[in-house]
């Protein structure tokens, strides 16, 4: 049995760990509602963008642009995997839900040559302890987000897929949906996609100004690099969340725990005070 000593001790810890918790909870939170922001702002322009784009490759206009061009699936044989984790640990299971994703794919593709484009310090660490080939790393990144980084990214998919490195580029990471939950979402960047048969093209003929070609450059890349920003900010959120219910959790734990070491506590010096009267009251007896 423990010693009050030790005791008082462990109380100390946890109540030590429940204020680091709390604390961890608060950041959070404050994050998270600056990161809801920034996706409220993304969205729209990001859906109304790729829907655009969509309804032009299903126009038959592949051929006007390489980022547009489709090989069939079980011809495809060389995939870029972007695989989208946190920095950080201290979120839950976020980061291995992307992992294990990510592992998923690879084991149904072994077929495949797949090189895997990191994101985040948590998988960038994972995969390179397996021996995996990472082709690049993007780490860091999370604590202060800029447009730039998606940019990067943008730049080596678009390079490696227009030079026939690549005949898929496909992305996983934590779409935010709210503080408690997450959707993890495994989605193709390039080439293009379609829109599917029975959704609604609500765009009408175009005339291009200037050429086809000068003007399906420019969108698809502006389209690569805000998609790419969207995953940025929904992972980031996602994260923030999962790191907050973590927290929450965590500081409830702790709650919990300081509840019954204190009342152990007492129980044990309950305990030893009145041993200590019965001993006294023996002596007392003892010497009359």
């Amino acid at each position: 049995m423990a010693s009050l000593k030790e005791l008082k001790e462990r109380i100390e810890s946890v109540i030590s760990t429940r204020q680091v918790t709390s604390a961890m909870k608060m950041v959070s939170a404050a994050k998270l509602q600056k990161a809801q922001q920034l996706i409220l702002k993304a969205r729209p322009y990001s859906d109304e963008l790729d829907l655009f784009l969509r309804s032009l490759a299903s126009r038959n206009r592949r051929q006007l642009h390489p980022l547009l061009h489709e090989i069939d699936d079980k011809a495809a044989k060389n995939v870029g995997l972007i695989v989208v984790t946190a920095d950080k640990g201290l979120c839950g299971a976020f980061n291995m839900n992307i992992i294990k994703k990510a592992e998923e794919y690879l084991h149904e593709h072994k077929d495949k040559k797949i090189d895997l484009i990191c994101v985040g310090k948590k998988g960038f660490d994972y995969f390179r302890r397996l021996n995996m080939k990472i082709e690049a790393s993007y780490v860091e990144l999370f604590n202060k987000l800029e447009f730039e980084y998606s940019r990067d990214i943008m730049q080596l998919v678009t390079e490696k897929f227009v030079s026939r490195k690549y005949d898929e580029v496909l992305i996983v990471y934590n779409e935010f949906k709210s503080a408690i939950q997450q959707n993890i979402v495994l989605k193709q960047l390039l080439p293009i996609k379609e829109l599917k048969e029975d959704k609604e093209d609500r765009y009408a003929a175009y005339l291009f100004e200037p050429s086809p070609e000068e003007l399906l450059d420019e969108l698809i890349r502006k389209d690569l690099d805000i998609q790419i920003w969207r995953v940025l900010l929904e992972s980031s959120s996602a994260e923030q969340g999962a790191r907050m219910a973590a927290m929450d959790a965590a500081t409830d734990n702790a709650d919990e725990m300081i509840k019954d070491l204190t009342l152990e506590y007492h129980h044990l010096r309950q305990s030893k005070i009145t041993t200590e009267i019965i001993e006294v009251c023996s002596g007392a007896e003892g010497l009359q």
